[in-house]
C-alpha cells in the first residue's frame, strides 16, 4: 500500500475518472492585473501580503473533505506496484524507468506503428523496489513512437502484456508540438495540495499529448520530514513518481531543482550522509535525467557521494531551445531557506550560477540559431518574491539593493548579467515557479512567465503583491505551451475539483492566453525600481480566449 512517510496530505477529493474541460474567458482589475473571476459560492480575494496569511485566510473558506476526498486516488495507488517513467528522449531514443514492487522479469517492446513492434528490449530482471533503466534505440528521428512492457513472475511461461503507450523522438525544424509544465505542487503542504486534484491535472495534462512535461521544483520537499535520512528522503521521490508516472508514461519528465529539495552545494559536509546527497541521488535514481552525451549538453563536473548532477542542461527540439538553469548546486552559501532553520543569506551575491554554468550558458545561447528560446529556473535568484521587480538584482541584473550597479565589481570577467544576457541572447520565455501563482510579464524582449500551483483546492492567490505588473491569475492548473513555426502560444489552464466547477468556470477553462509571433521580440514595463525607465513599452498581441487549440502533430 502507497504511503506518505510523515506527510499529512489534507484536501478535497475527487473521483478517480478525469472530468471533461473546456475553455472559458477573462476580467481585468482596476490596478491593471488580469484577473480570473473567482467560482460561484466564493468570496473575495485574500488579504495581500504575507503567504501564511493567505493559507490561513483560504483554509477557512471551505469545510475539510471527508477521508474519502483526503485520499490517494486509486490509481495512483496501483502505481505503487508498478510505475514507468520517461525520460532522456532524444533523436534516436528515450529511456525508460521501470519499477515493479514484486520480484519480475520482462522486457520492452515498441515501434513506429500501434500494436506493430518490431523492436525489443533484452530480458531484464525487476528487483523489488529497485528501479531498471531500459533504452528503446535505434529508432529514427521525428516519429511517433509506440511501446509496452511485458513481464511475468520468474518460471512462467506466459508474460502478462502491457497498456500501450507513445512518446515522439526529437522533431524536426518546421514542426508543431507541444510541451507541458507545472508549478511547484508541494505535496507536504496540505492547505496547497490535494491527491485527487493533482492526479486529475496530470491526467487532464496526459491528454494533451505533450512531447514531454516539465516540473518546475518543489515537488520532493524534505523540510517536513521528522527524522531525515536516506530512505524517508527516497521515499518523498517515490511518492511524486506514482503520481506523475499518470504524464510520465508518454511524455518525458524533465525535472527542475527547487530550494525546498535542499540539493544543494551548501548542504555537502564531505560524507555520503547528508541530505543533498539523498536527495540528488534519489532524483537521479528515480528519474532519468539528461546527461552530456551529444544530444544534451549540460553540467560535466562529478560530485563526490553523487557523480553527474544532472542539474542543468540544454538541448533543442523542432524550433525551439530549452536550457534548464539551477542556483542551489553552485552557490557556497544557501539561496533561500536554510534546512531546519528560518534564516535565509543576506548577501545575495553570494547566490550564483558559478562561472562554469555561466559560461555554458552564454555559450548555449549565442551559438543556437533556434527561431525560440526558451529558459526555465526555479525563481529568478532561486529565491525572493516576484518576476521583473527582481530581474536588475544582482547577478541577474547587475545591481544591489541600493541600485547600485556592481555587476563589475562582484562578478569579474562576466559579459553581462544574466537577464541582459537572455535579452542579447533572443530568449523568448522565461519560466519560473516559487510565487505559486500565474503571471505572465515582460521585460526587454523577455517573456517572464510565473507558473501556479497545479492542485491547490483554495484556490489561492498568493504572492499577488509582489507583482506591480502583468496578467495574474490565481492558482490551480498547468501552463500548456504550442509551438509551431509561425508562433509560440502560451495557454493557462485551470483544474477544478468536480465540487467545485460550474458553467461559468468549468474544469479545465482557458483562463488565459498568448501568442509570440516568430521573429517578434515582446516589449514590456520595467518595474519602478529607480532604473530610469519612463512609461510603458509596446507589447506582444494578447490573443482572445479560444475555444480551439492547435493540435501537436505525430
Amino acid at each position: 500500500m502507497m504511503r506518505w512517510c510523515v506527510l499529512v496530505l489534507i484536501g478535497v477529493g475527487l473521483a478517480s475518472q478525469a472530468a471533461g474541460e473546456s475553455p472559458r474567458g477573462r476580467g481585468s482589475d482596476a490596478d491593471g492585473l488580469t484577473v480570473v473571476p473567482l467560482a460561484v459560492g466564493q468570496e473575495a480575494d485574500p488579504p495581500q501580503g504575507d503567504e501564511r496569511r493567505a493559507q490561513r485566510t483560504e483554509k477557512q473558506r471551505r469545510p475539510k473533505g471527508d477521508a474519502a476526498e483526503r485520499a490517494i486516488p486509486p490509481d495512483v495507488a496501483a502505481l505503487g506496484r508498478l510505475s514507468w517513467v520517461l525520460g532522456r528522449p532524444t533523436d534516436r531514443s528515450v529511456t525508460v524507468s521501470v519499477l515493479f514492487a514484486g520480484g519480475l522479469e520482462g522486457y520492452c517492446e515498441y515501434g513506429i506503428a500501434s500494436g506493430d513492434y518490431t523492436r525489443k528490449t533484452g530480458m531484464v530482471s525487476f528487483s523489488p523496489g529497485k528501479p531498471v533503466v531500459l533504452v528503446l534505440d535505434q529508432l529514427s528521428s521525428d516519429k511517433q513512437c509506440f511501446y509496452r512492457l511485458r513481464y511475468r513472475k520468474p518460471g512462467e511461461g506466459a508474460f502478462v502484456e502491457g497498456a500501450e503507450h507513445s512518446f515522439h523522438t526529437q522533431r524536426a525544424p518546421g514542426s508543431t508540438f507541444t510541451f507541458v509544465i507545472q508549478g511547484d505542487s508541494h505535496p507536504e503542504r496540505p492547505q496547497m495540495f490535494a491527491p485527487s486534484l493533482y492526479a486529475q491535472m496530470l491526467r487532464a495534462a496526459a491528454t494533451d499529448r505533450p512531447d514531454f512535461y516539465v516540473t518546475i521544483g518543489d515537488d520532493f520537499s524534505v523540510d517536513k520530514l521528522r527524522t531525515i535520512n536516506a530512505d524517508a528522503v527516497r521515499q518523498i521521490y517515490l511518492n511524486q513518481r506514482y503520481f506523475l508516472s499518470l504524464v510520465g508514461r508518454s511524455a518525458p519528465l524533465l525535472l527542475v531543482n527547487g530550494n525546498h529539495e535542499q540539493a544543494a552545494l551548501c548542504n555537502l559536509d564531505g560524507t555520503p550522509n547528508n541530505v543533498a546527497v539523498w536527495a540528488q541521488n534519489a532524483r537521479n535514481t528515480l528519474f532519468p535525467q539528461p546527461v552530456p552525451d551529444g544530444f544534451y549538453t549540460g553540467d560535466a563536473k562529478p560530485v563526490e557521494h553523487i557523480g553527474l548532477l544532472r542539474d542543468y542542461y540544454a538541448w533543442t527540439w523542432g524550433d525551439a531551445l530549452f536550457i534548464v538553469i539551477d542556483p542551489y548546486w553552485h552557490s557556497p552559501k544557501p539561496v533561500d531557506n536554510v534546512l531546519g532553520e528560518r534564516k535565509k543569506t543576506r548577501d545575495m551575491w553570494a547566490v550564483t550560477l558559478g562561472d562554469d554554468q555561466y559560461w555554458w550558458f552564454k555559450q548555449t545561447l549565442e551559438q543556437s540559431q533556434a527561431k525560440y528560446k526558451f529558459v526555465f529556473a526555479h525563481h529568478v535568484l532561486g529565491t525572493g518574491r516576484g518576476g521583473i521587480e527582481q530581474a536588475d538584482l544582482f547577478e541577474w541584473g547587475g545591481k544591489n539593493k541600493k541600485d547600485v550597479n556592481a555587476f563589475a565589481q562582484k562578478r569579474p570577467g562576466w559579459e553581462l548579467p544574466i537577464h541582459q544576457l537572455m535579452a542579447a541572447s533572443g530568449v523568448s520565455i522565461f519560466f519560473q515557479g516559487h510565487d505559486h501563482t500565474f503571471v505572465r510579464q515582460q521585460l526587454d524582449g523577455v517573456v517572464y512567465q510565473t507558473l501556479p500551483l497545479p492542485a491547490d483546492p483554495y484556490y489561492a492567490f498568493y504572492n499577488k503583491d509582489a507583482y506591480r505588473t502583468g496578467d495574474a491569475f490565481p492558482g490551480s492548473g498547468r501552463v500548456r505551451v504550442t509551438v509551431s513555426p509561425q508562433e509560440v502560444r502560451v495557454e493557462y489552464v485551470r483544474s477544478y475539483l468536480p465540487k467545485d466547477a460550474t458553467p461559468e468556470h468549468p474544469n479545465g477553462e482557458i483562463a488565459f492566453a498568448y501568442e509570440l509571433p516568430a521573429g517578434t521580440k515582446a516589449k514590456a514595463q520595467h518595474p519602478a525600481r529607480g532604473d530610469g525607465a519612463t512609461g510603458a513599452r509596446p507589447t506582444p498581441t494578447i490573443s482572445e480566449v479560444t475555444t480551439e487549440r492547435p493540435a501537436p502533430t505525430t
